[in-house]
């Protein structure tokens, strides 16, 4: 039993022994194939280095540019994915004010960039305008003595008469007495052709005074002919239309009376006719005598009358903003008619060549003009433009393009969607990166390992009240305690959301912490905001 148990325990001892040693065996093989291995992990160290040492991930910023950061993926209200920032990036990944879109959504929505290139502009002005009669070709009937309308010969409106046509018959006692007077006059003259000089010279001017009066209220040379080879007065006069045209107005009507100066008719020869065209401000400089007119009615769209300019009025409408230009044409076969409605369009001449954009690459906010420049692939810049002339389908760009740059002719009123791009565009006045999120959240979060100083740099810190919510423009008031970065007192104003995501979860009568900045002159809006105390 003891040689057994004697026994056991050497083999236990030998086992051991025999374990320590092969521990000690592969030990040192191990380290001995440690160089050899050495020279791989190296190599693979290098060749990492010689890559690019991995960057560290500071943040993700709002893809357009507003004042918001999250410290995890996500996406703004748009869909469009936040863009990671890391530590020691390309200065340009960073850019404020610029706008980045994935290549899979510049697909998605459409967006088509085309070269700005130097183009000589042909345009065409192009004008809403009115048929009115050339008031050079207008004709008024209008007696010169008392009298009455004995028997209308002319009695419509729009009727054509010729030259020298009776128009009407007119009565009146002194166109009678001044017949008769030279009647008299005339029958004196032959009768003291044999009596002194003195005598014939003094009836020689009476007759004469006579027939001046007649000749005076229009009175034919016929009728006066007449009356002297006679000596029968007429009881009434003739009246003839002394142009040939169309009557465009008859106030004469049979057995009235009419004064001296009455306007009984008128004709208007409407062989040639006005076009007056109403043309814009901006287009007035274009606009010279003598340029070349189309000139297109509805009556008529197959056929195009040619004109001229002749006039440009020296006055400008107000209400309307235009300035009347009168273009002449002719008007074979009357088929223009006073009062139709024309388009007109001017040829002018074409400007020196200058950098152009399309129209369509063209936002116009009102107060500033903005053309979206593609700075590389998904990445979009918006620039403030200073426009010149246009054309049908191209602008001058004064400033703010260069020949050779790529502009966005399409889609891009999806770029500039809601308020998007003004907050980007205003990044060009102070830009920075926030470090508070504007994600909506009940609470903003700061970019982790953002620099100290960052958030004075480039907003403030608030504490208040909301004091009233308006989802509808943006905006909501709330009365703040004093601010002492700007040292402002404790009042109430009213701020704008960065965004809708902001309002959501805020009510009136709220205490809340805020982030706010100033994105134009006089232009406050909040980039984050919690509830006070979380």
């Amino acid at each position: 039993m003891k040689a057994s148990t004697g026994w056991r325990v050497g083999e236990a001892v030998v086992l051991i022994v025999l374990a320590g040693a092969g521990g000690y065996y592969f030990g040192t093989r191990g380290h001995a194939s440690g160089p050899e291995a050495a020279p791989a992990t190296a190599g693979v160290v290098a060749t990492g280095e010689a890559a690019k040492p991995a960057k560290k991930l500071l943040y993700y910023r709002n893809p357009m540019g507003l004042p918001d950061t999250s410290p995890t993926p996500k996406k703004d209200p748009m869909g469009m994915d936040y863009i990671a920032v890391y530590e020691g990036g390309d200065a340009q990944e960073d850019a404020p004010g610029q706008v980045v879109i994935s290549p899979q959504k510049v697909q998605k929505l459409g967006v088509r960039v085309e070269a700005a290139q130097q183009r000589a502009l042909d345009k065409v002005v192009r004008a809403a305008g009115r048929i009115e009669p050339d008031e050079r070709r207008l004709t008024t009937i209008a007696p010169k003595f008392e009298g009455y309308v004995e028997r209308l010969l002319v009695n419509t409106t729009g009727q054509s008469v010729a030259k020298g046509q009776p128009l009407f018959e007119a009565y009146s006692p002194e166109l009678v007495s001044a017949q008769r007077e030279y009647a008299i006059a005339a029958q004196g003259v032959t009768a003291l052709k044999d009596a002194g000089s003195q005598a014939q010279a003094g009836m020689q001017q009476l007759a004469q005074s006579s027939l001046l009066r007649l000749k005076n209220w229009d009175i034919s040379e016929e009728q006066i002919k007449a009356l002297s080879s006679s000596g029968a007065t007429q009881r009434t006069l003739t009246f003839r239309s002394p142009a040939a045209g169309i009557v465009m107005e008859k106030k004469a009507v049979q057995g009235m009376r009419f004064m001296p100066g009455d306007m009984l008719y008128q004709v208007a020869d409407l062989s040639r006719v006005w076009v007056i065209a109403d043309v814009f401000e901006q287009d007035l400089a274009a606009v010279k005598n003598g340029a070349k007119a189309q000139v297109s009615i509805n009556a008529y769209p197959d056929k195009t009358f040619n004109g001229v300019v002749t006039y440009v009025y020296p006055t400008l409408k107000a209400e309307t903003r235009t300035v009347p230009v009168r273009v002449e044409l002719a008007n074979p076969g009357l088929l223009i008619k006073p009062g139709m409605f024309a388009q007109v369009e001017l040829q002018v001449a074409a400007r020196a060549p200058g950098v152009t954009v399309p129209l369509s690459a063209l936002i116009d906010s009102g107060t500033r003009q903005l053309v979206l420049v593609q700075v590389k692939e998904g990445r979009f810049e918006p620039r403030e433009v200073k426009t010149g002339a246009r054309s049908d389908s191209h602008i001058e760009v004064l400033s703010g393009v260069t020949e050779g740059e790529q502009v966005v002719v399409s889609a891009n009123f999806l770029i500039d969607a809601e308020s998007n791009l003004k907050a980007a565009v205003g990044g060009f006045a102070a830009p920075a990166l926030p470090a508070v999120s504007a994600s909506g959240a009940a609470g903003g979060t700061a970019a982790p390992d953002a620099k100290p100083g960052a958030a004075a740099a480039i907003g403030h810190h608030g504490h208040g009240k909301i004091e009233e919510i308006d989802s509808a423009s943006g905006t909501f008031s709330v009365h703040h305690e004093a601010v002492s970065s700007l040292k402002w007192p404790a009042m109430t104003m009213e701020f704008k959301a960065a965004n809708a995501a902001l309002l959501q979860g805020l009510k009136p009568g709220m205490v809340v912490d805020f982030e706010f900045v100033e994105r134009a002159p006089g232009e406050w809006v909040i980039t984050g905001v919690k509830p006070a105390g979380k």
